[in-house]
């Protein structure tokens, strides 16, 4: 007997990166900060009490709003909280999509997106990047209710500037989703597109450059009546007590998350440089990790020699990335270590 919907009945679900169990390992592999949190963050966890737990949170975190409005220069009217960036992607797909209005993004992308795409019915119009990752101008003419660009792009690092994600926006009759979650390692964003563009969200992550991936906590920016309807769409408390606090006192600490971008930024220029050393070809990244390719020995191969050396990475076995490895920026330490190994592999 099957009971699921036929496209539930035959999707392939989303799989995250490997989690290990062990504790003696470099785990880079699934794109977290290597560095604590806030300090703020953390006393902001431990002055939570039980009352707090007891009582149902705000349902549209409004002191996050507040903090995150003022950082961005933007009205708590344009801000919605989200369990991580995934839950706004979740809801956008609710919102705007169905079988009869489309879902369009260029590949390769994040593969959750299709996943999206099958779970709620719609079609997916997926339009390749050239080999440089390049905008394609075709995105523009799908005539989809809902475009997605990631932007920095996962898994490729690659960016699209803010000139042309407003030409974009300003051709599209539908909405264009920035997928924002690795930005904060980028040298500009698209955040003030909002303001000159209805029809624009902003996806940030609280993941990456707050180092609060256990967390799981995300935001839109949007203009007011956007964020209006997807209020409508989102669960009743879609975000917890503990999220809200930690969050809010995390993008208040504006210096610390500052002076963690950099360090990632610093380390991984340096492992881009260490890589292309090693013959990969690495293309400039903009995020928190880095995409490196070999001739020299396939990625899977590589892949299978360093978990047996307890380093963990990213293999994607999807067209165009058959032979690339996603490498999460770390520890000045840790980037040693997988330098090293690669050496190894390489030279044996």
């Amino acid at each position: 007997m099957v009971y699921f919907r036929d496209n539930i009945a035959e999707l392939k679900g989303y799989e995250p990166g490997f989690q290990p169990k062990l504790v003696d390992i470099i785990k880079l592999n699934t794109n977290e900060n290597p560095y604590l949190p806030s300090p703020q963050a953390v006393e902001a966890l431990n002055k939570l009490n039980a009352e707090q737990l007891r009582r149902y949170p705000d349902p549209v975190g409004t002191a996050f709003r507040e903090a995150a409005a003022e950082v961005h220069g933007v009205g708590p009217e344009n801000i919605m909280c989200c369990n991580g960036g995934d839950d706004l992607l979740t809801i956008a797909f609710r919102a705007f999509c169905d079988e009869n209005r489309p879902v369009a993004y260029p590949i390769p992308t994040y593969s959750l997106y299709p996943v999206l795409a099958n779970l709620q019915n719609c079609r997916a119009i997926e339009v390749p990047f050239d080999h440089e990752f390049n905008l394609p101008v075709e995105l523009i003419k799908t005539g989809a209710a809902l475009t997605i660009v990631c932007n920095p792009n996962a898994p490729s690092g690659s960016f699209v500037s803010v000139g042309e994600m407003a030409s974009l926006a300003d051709e599209l009759s539908g909405v264009l989703l920035i997928d924002e979650a690795y930005v904060d390692f980028a040298d500009e964003n698209c955040a003030g597109l909002v303001k000159d563009f209805d029809n624009v969200i902003i996806l940030r992550s609280m993941s990456k450059g707050y180092g609060l991936a256990g967390l799981r906590f995300g935001y839109a920016i949007a203009s007011a009546d956007l964020i209006s309807g997807l209020l409508k769409v989102k669960d009743s408390y879609n975000v917890d007590a503990v999220a809200i606090a930690v969050a809010t006192a995390a993008i208040k600490d504006q210096e610390y998350f500052r002076q963690t971008v950099e360090k990632v930024k610093k380390a991984r220029d340096l492992l881009t440089a260490q890589l292309r050393a090693l013959k990969f070809d690495v293309m400039r990244s903009y995020s928190n990790f880095v995409l490196a390719e070999t001739k020299d020995c396939p990625a899977r191969v590589i892949y299978d020699k360093l978990v047996q050396r307890n380093i963990y990475i990213r293999y994607f076995d999807l067209p165009g990335l058959e032979n690339k490895l996603r490498i999460t920026v770390g520890t000045p330490e840790q980037n040693d270590e997988v330098i090293l190994a690669l050496k190894e592999i390489l030279q044996a």
